[in-house]
């Protein structure tokens, strides 16, 4: 609680002042009269009704204290706090073709990391619109933007290699994101975009689209993932899938040049962890700009001071008035 009029609670010091008066005026000498009898007593009141005659600058003081604080203004105070966030529009563009099934990222293989990582990633976003596009040989949207991450996260979970004719086509993939993110009125606008390959589709070229993505404001993280050298893999073979030990191969210098031409930047995640720790760094570029407004709410009580000192000035009145107008009772 606190006060409207803080100052007008010095007015308050005037009470015990008053009462001292009153006090040092009772204990004056009075003037003594001799009776020559003990019977005219007899007449007197008991002597706790006596006492009855102090009741009404009691009542009166009382009266005082309590308008001293209404008029003080008493306040109750409700504080709170208005977030105003502007979000990210964000498209997180994850290749399927069947080389993501290499074993060298845990757990399992590259394309269950991705995903899993990914999902962290989402999980923390408190305002910003997320979509998902998938590719490999076509892309194709797989989620729109939206704020339910929860909807997000599972169709992340339910992504599977070989929902398209395979390849990588990288060009496909930013145009179709980009395309996503051009229609949103988020002045911040991200693509993500993750592969282990070469891209062996022509048209779109990955750097016209690059280029086209840059012009309507939306930067495109690339992310290279795979190991160096070797890694094992699932091929088809006229005898059925065999596992073999097969060259890394991304084209690093590609993705460098699309997130040049975006002002976004190129990353190469070797490991999970490393993966992790660079959806971490585009989170730190990234981030929600945020407003707090604290806002100050307040509630008079000053009504029942008010109130309770208006009923004993009339409680004092009327005592006044009728039982006590005579005070030898």
């Amino acid at each position: 609680m606190i006060w409207g009029s803080p100052w007008l609670l010095l007015v308050g010091l005037l009470v015990p002042i008053l009462l001292v008066v009153y006090i040092l005026h009772e204990r004056r000498p009075r003037p003594t009269v001799t009776f020559p009898s003990a019977s005219a007593f007899s007449r007197l009141a008991p002597r706790w009704k006596r006492w009855l005659r102090h009741l009404p600058i009691v009542l009166r003081l009382l009266a005082v204290a309590l308008l001293v604080v209404a008029l003080a203004r008493p306040r109750a105070v409700f504080e709170e706090e208005k977030i105003k966030t502007e979000g990210i529009d964000m498209v997180i563009a994850l290749d399927i073709s069947t080389s993501m099934l290499a074993e060298d990222l845990q757990p399992k293989n590259r394309l269950e990391a991705a995903k899993k990582v990914a999902n962290e990633f989402i999980s923390e976003r408190t305002s910003d619109r997320i979509g998902l596009v998938m590719f490999a040989g076509e892309a194709f949207t797989w989620c729109p933007l939206t704020l339910d991450y929860n909807v997000v996260t599972n169709l992340m979970d339910q992504v599977e290699p070989g929902t398209v004719k395979d390849g990588t086509a990288i060009g496909k993939a930013i145009a179709t994101g980009a395309n996503r993110l051009r229609s949103g009125d988020a002045e911040s606008k991200v693509l993500i975009l993750l592969t282990d390959g070469v891209n062996n589709v022509d048209q779109p070229d990955p750097l016209s689209a690059a280029l086209a993505a840059g012009e309507l404001g939306i930067k495109v993280y690339t992310i290279g993932v795979g190991t160096r050298g070797m890694a094992r893999a699932p091929v088809q073979t006229r005898f059925g899938i065999r596992y073999h030990k097969v060259k890394v191969e991304i084209d690093e210098e590609l993705l460098q040049e699309v997130a040049q031409r975006t002002g976004g930047r190129y990353f190469r995640a070797t490991s999970t962890d490393a993966l992790r720790e660079i959806y971490k760094r585009i989170d730190e570029m990234e981030k929600t700009e945020i407003d707090v407004q604290h806002l100050r709410r307040y509630r008079e009580l000053f009504y029942p001071w008010a109130l309770a000192a208006f009923i004993l000035l009339v409680l004092e009145r009327l005592l006044v008035l009728t039982r006590l107008r005579n005070p030898a009772l």
